[in-house]
């Protein structure tokens, strides 16, 4: 009995296995063979692009931080203590050019100014003393010089002693340096005038400096004062940044920045230093990525930076923003604030008859092309420069020529090509070409 039972586990193996073996032969008959050429040779499908001959806009790519184009310190240029404020003076508050920020006691300073300006008016008036005194003097040294000659005329005829003539003699002495020194006097009149006067400017000067006006349209920042507060003179009282310009210090490698003047005319820079924004004829666009969005404005190339960053090896290029208050866009474009990490491309002048691909179908200085019979063909290639996802091809690929752009594993020279055009990549390259990034 367990014989039998034994017998029968074993037989009850097979139709499973038979089941199986059919499946895979049903598989293996429905195995798609390699696509063959007519001649029965293998294929590869492969995808394709005409190398495309355009008008290619150069752009460089850099980055930097938001920044007010000027900043403004409040430093008090007298001391006193603060009476007034602007009721919306706080950081973060947008205050109007011309606006009063601040005051100072100007008590003081209005009674300097009127005590100088008292002394200015008592030497007026002693200027015009001084002017009668010189006229009575002289007068007096006339009437002097007539009497010593009258004396003189006597003495000769001996009805006046010696004496009269001594006494006429040191009259008149008296009477010249009588007027000498109302001459003195008068002339150093002008010269304690201009001292008055400049007193009376710089007390001018320091009555109006207590009062701290807003230079431009400006964002309160580093607020230190409150009201009742003493500050001494020199001392730094607020920080003042300007909202109707911002700019952006952006820093470039060299590589990027050499491809926009690749086939410039040297004659072009002649003038460098008369017109660089003109000369160097960059259209800058800032893009800030806001996550679901990218915003972008329209900027203005504003000068290069003084010197290569020695760490990075990149050169700082300066772009400007203006009123950017008013381009914003609710939910689309916030306002450029100080501080935030912006993206910015630089566009150069347009280059004509560039012949470019994508850069991941060049490997190692060589691309593969299809030729007229469908082979693939291994061409070396000279790499004029890269911009973001494309090579600018200096020599080696002709316009029209057939670019193989997919990945070929193993790529055997020769091999027969079934070729499709890839218009989607056709449609990226002339995106590219127009500096779309």
């Amino acid at each position: 009995m367990s014989h039998h039972s034994s017998i029968w586990r074993k037989l009850l193996v097979i139709p499973p296995i038979l089941f199986g073996i059919g499946i895979l032969m049903v598989m293996v008959g429905n195995k798609q063979p390699p696509t063959t050429s007519e001649a029965g040779e293998p294929t590869k499908r492969v995808r394709v692009v005409e190398a495309p001959q355009l008008a290619l806009t150069p752009v460089a790519e850099g980055y930097g931080t938001i920044q007010p184009a000027r900043v403004w310190s409040a430093v008090a240029q007298v001391s006193g203590r603060i009476v007034e404020l602007h009721p919306r003076l706080r950081n973060g508050e947008i205050i109007t050019k011309e606006s009063l920020l601040l005051k100072i006691d100007p008590v003081d300073y209005e009674l300097n100014l009127a005590q100088v300006s008292a002394e200015l008016a008592e030497l007026k008036v002693e200027e015009n003393n001084v002017k009668a005194s010189l006229s009575i003097e002289q007068r007096s040294l006339k009437i002097a010089e007539r009497e010593l000659q009258r004396i003189t005329k006597l003495t000769a005829k001996g009805t006046a002693s010696q004496s009269d003539l001594d006494n006429a003699e040191r009259n008149l002495l008296n009477s010249r340096n009588a007027v000498q020194n109302v001459k003195n006097s008068l002339a150093l009149m002008p010269t304690r005038l201009k001292v008055l006067e400049a007193k009376k400017r710089q007390a001018e000067r320091d009555l109006e400096n207590t009062s701290v006006y807003a230079p431009f349209n400006m964002r309160v920042a580093d607020m230190g004062i409150e009201i009742d507060q003493f500050v001494s003179k020199g001392g730094v009282l607020l920080a003042g940044d300007e909202v109707d310009r911002v700019e952006v210090v952006a820093r470039f490698p060299m590589s990027s920045l050499r491809r926009l003047f690749i086939g410039r005319d040297v004659s072009e820079f002649e003038m460098l230093g008369g017109n660089l924004a003109e000369a160097v004829a960059f259209e800058p666009l800032l893009r800030l990525d806001l996550g679901t969005t990218i915003a972008e404005w329209q900027a203005e190339f504003v000068r290069f930076s003084d010197k290569v960053d020695p760490d990075t090896r990149t050169m700082g290029v300066v772009v400007a923003v203006d009123r950017p208050f008013e381009k914003v866009i609710p939910g689309q474009r916030p306002p450029l604030s100080k501080g935030m990490f912006v993206q910015v491309l630089l566009k150069g002048k347009t280059q004509a008859d560039r012949i470019i691909l994508p850069r991941s179908t060049i490997k190692n200085g060589v691309v593969y092309l299809a030729d007229e019979n469908n082979r693939l063909q291994r061409q070396p290639v000279e790499i004029l420069y890269n911009q973001g996802d494309i090579s600018v091809i200096g020599k080696g690929i002709q316009a029209g020529q057939r670019v193989v752009i997919s990945d070929l594993v193993p790529a055997v020279s020769g091999m027969l090509l079934q070729t499709v055009p890839d218009q989607q990549m056709e449609a990226l390259l002339q995106q590219r070409a127009r500096g779309q990034l």
